[in-house]
């Protein structure tokens, strides 16, 4: 069983999305948040699998609760869920540590199957999340930035960069002066080297560290 915790102010959201996930055989509402300070509790009392977090709540917003949760050690995946359409809240929720950002008008289907995808491991965003993210700036890289997590030779990072300001491999090839083969090549070492399966999740590794 997945185990879901919901953080979200309006109560009628709230027991809407416990109803229709209760349906779900292999997923548990193990509790319900109103705001961010008491999902952070909740998340240390009750360590659900996925926790589904609406980013304008009282008391602690859902930005303000992805930061605390990282203060304190609570690693549950987060999955945003959120009616905002601001393309500014995209990219600081999944720097934050968020495994992924839908809005509430999903389709219910699509809901189940993102948070089975995000427990599994996966970054998921919406079309709209995902174009909103990769345009917009991300902040100057911290002074320990160059400490990768995976060992990209230079041209790969070069790479990486260009995927994450939303470049084609024809785009990529013509900037970096390469054949478009050699650009499929760097981008499959790229994923295979981050541990990523998509083009998405690698530029979300860029703009988490700082080199988009």
């Amino acid at each position: 069983m997945i185990r879901v915790l919901i953080a979200d102010d309006h109560p009628v959201v709230r027991q809407g999305l416990r109803t229709f996930l209760g349906l779900q055989d292999d997923l548990d509402v193990v509790g319900e948040a109103a705001d961010g300070a008491e999902a952070v509790a909740l998340v240390e009392s009750l360590a659900p699998d996925v926790l589904l977090l609406d980013l304008k709540m009282p008391v602690l917003d859902g930005l303000g609760t992805l930061l605390r949760l990282e203060e304190h050690g609570l690693s549950p995946r987060v999955l945003v869920l959120t009616s905002v359409g601001d393309r500014e809240d995209v990219a600081p929720a999944m720097r934050a540590g968020a495994s992924g950002f839908l809005y509430k008008d999903v389709d219910p289907a699509a809901l189940v199957q993102a948070i089975r995808a995000v427990h599994g491991g996966q970054v998921l965003l919406a079309p709209e999340a995902a174009e909103a993210m990769l345009s917009v700036p991300a902040p100057a890289p911290a002074p320990a930035a160059g400490r990768y997590v995976a060992p990209l030779t230079d041209r790969e990072l070069e790479v990486l960069t260009l995927i994450a300001s939303g470049r084609s491999n024809r785009e990529i090839a013509r900037e970096l002066a390469v054949a478009e083969k050699t650009v499929k090549t760097h981008v499959s070492n790229v994923l295979m080297k981050l541990g990523v399966q998509d083009r998405t999740q690698a530029a979300l590794y860029a703009v988490r560290h700082g080199l988009a």
